[in-house]
């Protein structure tokens, strides 16, 4: 399975100016009126327009991501670009050598990332990549209105996480439990095993009242809604895989309910069997 080598981070970066030009509003109302939306001018002027791109180029700069040369690299991102429809996975792609297949997943929300660990590790089962590089990218700047975004203050923020076959946290396991569903026996399950040597790390999303009693918890700030787990991963996984045997990853998509979570073996612990279920 995948083992993180290197990581990095970057939220809030500096804003950069308003283009305040008429075909860019032009452009956003064909995007959005067939939906029966409308652009709000003062939305877009009071955004903060750091695009993927910007995300990218503060990443890719983070200490370790550019020793080595990816042959695989994926962009996962819960909304969209600045600009819509703009693939950023060969701009990642080249600045990290430009000899990897790359692509986007989009369209998942917050599944997204976790979508792109299942990917990564089948590409390694299947013998296609040594080296592979998972972007997580979110950017606040939208034409219109959204919720999720504007009631809950996000920020800009993206995550690079550099995966090889040994020599980190070892990814042992990508779950999913529906809506409605308990997590809590699952979570129990995976913890139980071995629960001072396992660090849960849940986002500001997930319900505390579905967490079982586990004796080392980190919980991540608001502010974001796809990077928040994967910030805490790229900030602490050194400071981590000398203090826990096991860190279970776990988030709640406020828009479906869906609970997600991912399985990193740090040390020589064994915990409970974890699988691609779903």
């Amino acid at each position: 399975m995948p083992s993180l080598r290197a990581a990095g981070a970057v939220v809030s970066p500096p804003r950069k100016p308003h283009d305040d030009d008429p075909a860019t509003l032009s452009y956003y109302r064909d995007l959005v009126v067939p939906f029966g939306l409308e652009v709000e001018p003062d939305l877009l002027r009071a955004a903060p327009h750091v695009d993927h791109r910007d995300l990218v180029d503060r990443l890719v700069a983070a200490e370790g991501v550019a020793d080595r040369t990816p042959d695989l690299v994926i962009v996962a991102q819960a909304l969209p670009d600045v600009t819509p429809f703009t693939a950023i996975a060969p701009y990642l792609d080249r600045r990290l050598g430009g000899r990897a297949t790359n692509f986007g997943i989009h369209q998942q929300g917050l599944a997204a990332p976790f979508t792109a660990l299942r990917v990564i590790a089948a590409f390694e089962r299947a013998g296609r990549t040594r080296i592979s590089a998972l972007a997580v990218l979110e950017q606040t700047t939208l034409p219109t209105r959204f919720p999720l975004v504007h009631d809950n203050e996000l920020v800009d923020s993206g995550v690079l996480l550099v995966f090889g076959r040994d020599g980190g946290p070892r990814v042992s396991g990508i779950e999913a439990v529906r809506a409605g569903r308990p997590v809590r026996p699952r979570i129990a399950a995976l913890a139980g095993g071995d629960p001072d040597g396992t660090l849960m790390v849940t986002g500001p999303w997930f319900d505390a009242a579905q967490l079982p009693a586990v004796p080392h918890h980190h919980r991540t700030a608001h502010g974001t809604y796809c990077t928040s787990v994967w910030l805490a991963l790229a900030e602490h996984w050194r400071s981590w895989q000398q203090e826990y045997r096991t860190v279970l990853l776990c988030d709640t998509d406020p828009r479906s309910g869906d609970r997600h979570l991912a399985v990193l073996q740090v040390g020589d612990g064994h915990p409970a069997e974890a699988g691609e279920r779903r």
